[in-house]
């Protein structure tokens, strides 16, 4: 156990790798509260770890029976206060690192590409739901409050600043800031560095 703890989180922390190995064999530290939506539609790779108040969910209803529409690598990190929501697709590489206050989903109440009709006597709760694939490939960096919208893939080695709102697809070894996220640099194999675009 890491010294900095007190004796209150060193039982807390006790209980939680206890109930990890319990309930989630394969996953090196799941922190409660967890909330795991629809359990058999996702599928968490080894040496998963979360921290509190997580909620992973899937909207069966949408998920075909016996298919994984909800799938996370091996050694993928997750924060506090991260929700992830699949219908379709959520896919997430391996040892993709999370922080807190992360929301990712490939749902829209409602399909709001351009040129596509939409009826606004509707209400968002009413809409039918809409789906499209989120793909976040190895070694990603995701930054704090940072919220990733349906039809995104983000490529490889890439990072994502806080409070970024990803709209459209980053390619593999950039580093994207803003609302909406755009790239801002790009890894150079040369100089082995990062340079800006």
């Amino acid at each position: 156990m890491v010294k900095q703890y007190g004796v209150s989180q060193k039982m807390y922390m006790l209980i939680c790798l206890l109930r990890t190995r319990l309930f989630y064999r394969g996953s090196r530290l799941i922190r409660f509260p967890f909330d795991i939506r629809n359990r058999k539609h996702i599928s968490l790779g080894k040496k998963f770890t979360s921290g509190r108040n997580c909620r992973l969910e899937v909207c069966n209803e949408h998920c075909d029976k016996g298919r994984i529409c909800l799938k996370l690598g091996e050694g993928v990190q997750i924060n506090d206060n991260v929700h992830i929501a699949a219908g379709q697709l959520v896919e997430i590489g391996n040892h993709v690192l999370i922080a807190s206050r992360v929301f990712i989903s490939d749902i829209n109440h409602g399909n709001f590409r351009e040129r596509e009709i939409f009826d606004l006597s509707v209400s968002p709760e009413k809409q039918a739901l809409f789906f499209d694939p989120v793909r976040i490939e190895d070694n990603v960096w995701i930054g704090e409050s940072v919220c990733i919208l349906p039809g995104v893939t983000i490529g490889k080695h890439s990072v994502v600043g806080a409070l970024s709102c990803v709209t459209k697809s980053i390619p593999p070894y950039s580093i994207a800031v803003g609302n909406p996220a755009r790239v801002i640099k790009q890894y150079n194999f040369q100089t082995c560095s990062w340079e800006r675009v």
